[in-house]
């Protein structure tokens, strides 16, 4: 999770480089940053760092163990990146702090498993083309869309701003509802005699 940092980092700034990530000064832009400048390189990361680590893993044997490790690699890489945004916002750590704790961590918990449970999807049962798209496509379209009620809330008019922000926290309990529902369904398929425990 950790050296998925470095890895985005390398695809932002190629993504950068090439002119994809405009200044989002518009709504269409921040959107634009929020997809493919953040989720995206973001999550191909992650999704790399977790197929390295599941590839040949022999305790990868769980339908469970899919959101089991994508969730590590993704704490791995959250709690980086709040290292980097803290140091980045000395002059007001603890805010940056609690908004991300109680926002940005469970989001790449979620992003991750959605991503770790498609993967299950495909490893134990179901190889089509629609969950093979969605190991990636899935938490790269959480990730745009909760980055992109931030960005875009930033450079509107505040009435809109509100609204959106509005958005973004109904999004997150909606992501939280579907994030619950997948584990659930997981456990279940994985061991049928605890699911009452979750």
């Amino acid at each position: 999770g950790v050296l998925s940092v470095v890895l985005a980092l390398a695809i932002e700034i190629a993504v950068r480089m090439w002119g994809w990530v405009p200044p989002h000064n518009t709504f269409f832009h921040a959107v634009q940053a929020a997809f493919v400048g953040a989720a995206f390189p973001e999550e191909v990361s992650k999704f790399f760092m977790l197929w390295l680590l599941l590839r040949k893993n022999k305790y990868f044997d769980e339908r469970i163990d899919g959101i089991v490790y994508a969730c590590c690699v993704s704490m791995g890489f959250a709690g980086t990146e709040n290292i980097v945004y803290l140091f980045d916002n000395l002059g007001s750590w603890s805010s940056v702090a609690i908004s991300r704790a109680m926002f940005a961590v469970p989001g790449h918990f979620l992003f991750a498993v959605a991503m770790g449970y498609f993967y299950s999807q495909i490893y134990f049962r179901d190889m089509s083309f629609r969950r093979k798209s969605l190991v990636l496509l899935a938490p790269v379209v959480l990730h745009g869309c909760y980055d992109g009620f931030l960005f875009a809330a930033q450079v509107v008019p505040a009435g809109l701003s509100a609204l959106l922000l509005l958005c973004f926290y109904v999004f997150c309990f909606l992501m939280f509802v579907g994030g619950r529902k997948r584990i659930r369904r997981q456990v279940a398929e994985s061991a049928p005699d605890i699911i009452r425990f979750f």
